[in-house]
């Protein structure tokens, strides 16, 4: 008997809604996107691998129709979709309700291409009642939000295929640019300018532990002299300077010695008090990006081990959607919050009516509800202990609290401020007998914590107002100094965005999407755009470059207000405000149009606003050497310093001199001083001596990847010889003879007595390896190479290769233990670096961490990225070895569908006759199409 066949994203997903709708349905995973724009040469289809518009992957010459190809990976997926198809008697595509989930719907339609009806299925929460009433009220493909985002598509591929040469060309090879991304590196890089810009200075203060006649003890800092403001952190700007000088007390050491040493034998009165009442309303419910920013903050997640944790909640039926940007909670999850609190905190901590939250988000999209616990009975998070990782324990709680602590009371209580004064009773520097100086305190008193008894939101200030209790004062009292203390400081550049604080300000600013800002994060860190110091993010030399390329001759694509209004464009056309065509026509083609008098003119200049014209005129424009170039100083010499980003990464030149920058040195960090340091460490060639055999002579030197020896052929340069040392040598020992051993390799040992082939020792990027044909082993030690003979090879090469893990690795040290499981997680160096180990999963430290200074804590985020990332490959190979049989038949053509019909809507297909064509086969499609005959694709 035909049942019907419901097809959702991951097959975690499908094994939860399998669960809920039983044997009566079939459930299918799609695995993500089943059709995708080519993603090399190989994906295109030969009969249009020579039209001009192949390598974009979109005619542009043509109404922006897209090349949409199932690539290799997934063809026994779709062809296993076929089959069930076969047999359904309907189906339902309940793929995410966001945009991204409406277009794989609409792929899925036109990949398969069903006979028997289709209807779409949409839920926020994968819950048994929810499911059950999302196939009772399907609804159809909604065709604004499969424009909007097939809009996006295409705009982020003409981005990323037409800028990203350009970077090749004068920056670097392999580069990427992209419509997001690029902008995400160009907040950070304009953060460490600000840091790089940033003059600190120096101010000192005075604090005072005071006692009341009734022994009660506080502290107060001074905030006056005679009436005049002492300078704070807060009175000087970005460059070290004071706008207001004259009206400020500037401390120095010696003054604040003085006055503390006097202020000790004088005597305190408070001269005032004031108390206003103190109100704090919870923050709503979680949105994406709020998500992303908390669960770093109290979690330490990053943004994308936040939504892939996420993730898995929300598919195991545990959280509602997880992509969204409304506040909105439902009437059914309203009404069990606040029967749990009173349960849990009683009435007088449930407000009078349900909290409603208006969005903040710029460009808020179709969305759902917040984020929070699914269903209409909520788990407490102590009864899904024994269900869920601690990973997703740890979210889960956070998730349940936040929605809680959202819909009750405010905190209320007071907070009060004290003015204490004192009367200097000798001179104290510059200060005279009789001068007076004002300190301050205050405090927050909660008289009923409402939502803090269940949340608290964290903010990335380091200024926390947890609550201070002043003793009762009262105007006129006399206190006793206990202790009175000088102190300097100095101001701070601003802090590094971290992953937190960066969602923050991109949301601020309206760019992108949160649901992308996880990926993006990761990308511009996978990308060698950004790393990361501790949480901080630190932008490369490379970054730099990059974005100086960007600002200067394409100044509109990393504008945040022109990015963030493509978002309001996008959303135009999603809510069917905007049509597509004419506005990927604007964006790639430019806006202007010819006059009737035949003046190009004003058309040419408009153009230039094209994408494909700014490509064109603005190419021969840039200097790759001036891009590739950023002034450090000059030295005592007066020599300009200057670093460059080369081919084999970043270096400082002063005149003939050059040296790599180390890797882990911040930008902010390389100042002259830094800079000479550097430059003056390089050491002079030195003569080994002559090689006996050439009589040449053997040099060491230090080349941008450590020191090496060469050979040097003084007829012919280009034979020139040369070898790195192995990690066992020392450059400052080295004799002639270790430096012709090494420019001897790699060493002949001989030929295998059975096939004729010769046998090498050589030393190769992860290590020293005997070589037969393609055939090799590791050897022990580097020393090897010179020592292992002929025989002992041939014994190595007869025996089975060992697993790289299974070889010795250096000496391990206990990092700490995990917390879950109790197992001990040891650093160690492999083949391929350092990295951290649980006995069960290893993870590689990436650049910036430490290893002297790596903690518990953050190894344990590094084995729980890898384990994400083995556990999503692991699924994917399954479902690969499951269908390798059905592969082998499934023929090249049915692997590689392109568009036929238009993306834009048929009103503006109507235009040309060409488009009536489409219109009318749209219309065919449309009668079994869950697409509206409205707005047929």
């Amino acid at each position: 008997m035909a049942k019907p066949l419901v097809i959702v994203e991951s097959p975690a997903k499908a094994k939860t809604i399998g669960d809920f709708l039983g044997s009566d349905f079939l459930v299918e995973s799609s695995i993500g996107h089943i059709r995708d724009l080519p993603k090399s040469a190989a994906e295109i289809p030969q009969e249009v691998k020579k039209e001009p518009w192949a390598r974009l992957g979109v005619d542009v010459e043509h109404n922006f129709r897209p090349l949409y190809v199932v690539p290799s990976s997934k063809r026994d997926q779709v062809n296993k979709l076929k089959k069930l198809l076969a047999s359904a008697s309907e189906i339902y595509l309940a793929t995410d309700e966001d945009r991204e989930g409406e277009s794989i719907a609409w792929h899925l339609f036109e990949v398969l291409q069903p006979k028997v009806p289709v209807k779409r299925m949409v839920f926020h929460e994968i819950t048994g009642s929810a499911i059950e009433y999302a196939i009772q009220h399907p609804r159809e493909v909604d065709a604004n939000l499969v424009n909007a985002q097939e809009a996006r598509r295409i705009l982020d591929r003409l981005y990323g295929y037409e800028v990203s040469p350009v970077l090749w060309k004068k920056v670097m090879q392999g580069l990427s640019a992209g419509r997001v991304q690029s902008v995400f590196t160009r907040i950070v890089v304009e953060r460490e300018r600000e840091r790089i810009k940033f003059v600190s200075a120096n101010w000192w203060d005075i604090s005072a532990k005071l006692l009341t006649e009734g022994e009660q003890r506080f502290s107060a800092s001074l905030t006056k002299i005679n009436d005049v403001k002492v300078a704070e952190g807060s009175s000087f700007d970005s460059s070290g300077a004071t706008s207001t000088e004259a009206q400020l007390e500037l401390l120095d050491e010696k003054t604040a010695v003085v006055l503390s040493e006097v202020l000790a034998k004088g005597q305190f009165e408070v001269v005032g008090t004031e108390e206003r009442p103190y109100r704090r309303s919870p923050a709503p419910p979680f949105i994406t990006s709020t998500l992303q920013q908390e669960a770093g903050r109290k979690l330490k997640f990053s943004a994308q081990r936040t939504m892939q944790i996420a993730q898995r909640l929300y598919e195991q039926g545990f959280i509602t959607y997880m992509r969204t940007d409304s506040t909105n909670l439902s009437e059914a999850a309203l009404s069990e919050i606040r029967r749990t609190i009173a349960n849990l905190f009683g009435n007088q901590s449930v407000p009078k009516q349900p909290r409603v939250y208006l969005k903040k988000v710029k460009n808020a999209q179709e969305a759902h509800e917040a984020i929070r616990p699914a269903g209409d009975k909520f788990h407490e998070p102590a009864a899904l202990a024994k269900k869920l990782t601690s990973d997703e324990a740890k979210l889960y709680e956070l998730i349940y609290k936040r929605t809680m602590a959202s819909q009750m009371t405010d905190a209320v209580g007071k907070t009060v401020k004290v003015r204490i004064k004192s009367v200097l009773l000798e001179d104290a520097g510059r200060f005279p007998q009789g001068s007076f100086l004002e300190f301050s305190a205050s405090g927050t008193v909660i008289t009923s914590p409402g939502f803090l008894q269940v949340y608290k939101e964290d903010t990335d200030s380091e200024e926390d107002s947890d609550q201070v209790m002043l003793p009762q004062l009262n105007k006129g009292d006399l206190l006793t100094p206990e202790e009175i203390i000088p102190a300097g400081h100095q101001t701070k550049p601003p802090a590094r965005y971290t992953e937190a604080s960066l969602v923050k300000k991109v949301e601020e600013l309206g760019v992108g999407r949160p649901s992308t800002y996880a990926s993006m994060l990761q990308t511009i860190q996978e990308r060698g755009y950004v790393w990361k110091k501790g949480t901080a993010l630190v932008p490369t030399f490379l970054a730099f470059a990059v974005v100086s390329l960007l600002e200067r001759y394409f100044t509109k694509l990393v504008d945040y207000s022109f990015t963030a209004s493509m978002e309001n464009d996008l959303d135009a056309i999603a809510n069917g405000e905007e049509e597509m065509l004419p506005w990927l026509e604007k964006f790639y083609f430019g806006s202007g149009k010819k006059s009737d008098t035949g003046d190009d003119k004003e058309y040419i200049e408009d153009q230039e606003t094209g994408l494909k014209n700014l490509i064109a005129t603005r190419l021969a424009m840039i200097d790759a050497r001036e891009i590739n170039s950023i002034p450090i100083g000059v030295n005592d010499s007066g020599q300009a310093i200057v670093a460059r980003v080369g081919r084999y990464g970043p270096y400082l030149e002063c005149g003939e001199q050059r040296v790599s920058i180390p890797e882990d040195l911040a930008p902010d960090e390389l100042n002259v001083e830094k800079a000479t340091e550097l430059l003056e460490a390089i050491p002079e060639e030195r003569l080994l001596g002559k090689d006996p055999v050439t009589q040449q002579d053997v040099f060491l030197k230090k080349g941008r990847f450590g020191p090496y020896v060469q050979l040097i052929d003084a007829d012919d340069p280009d034979k020139s010889k040369a070898a790195s040392l192995l990690t066992y040598m020392s450059s400052s020992a080295l004799s002639l003879d270790e430096a012709l051993q090494l420019l001897s390799l790699p060493r002949l040992l001989g030929k295998d007595p059975e096939t004729g082939i010769e046998i090498w020792a050589k030393n190769g990027r992860y290590g020293p390896y005997i070589q037969r044909d393609k055939d090799s082993r590791s050897l022990e030690s580097e020393e090897r190479i010179f020592t292992v003979t002929l025989q002992e090879a041939l014994d190595l090469l007869a025996k089975p290769k060992e697993r790289r893990s299974a070889r010795g690795s250096s000496q391990a040290t206990e990092v700490g233990t995990d917390p879950e499981t109790g197992k001990k997680i040891l650093l160690k160096t492999g083949r391929f670096g350092p990295y951290v180990t649980d006995g069960e999963i290893n993870a590689s430290l990436r650049r910036g961490d430490d290893q002297s200074s790596l903690t518990t804590e953050r190894a344990l985020e590094l084995l729980a990225d890898r384990r994400i990332l083995l556990a999503s490959q692991g699924d994917q190979k399954k479902k690969s070895a499951a269908k390798k049989t059905s592969a082998k038949k499934t023929s090249a053509t049915a692997a590689k569908t392109v568009a036929k019909k238009s993306p834009v809507k048929k009103s503006v297909a109507k235009k040309t006759s060409a488009k009536k064509t489409s219109a009318t086969a749209a219309k065919t499609v449309a009668k079994k199409s869950p697409v509206k005959k409205s707005a047929a694709l």
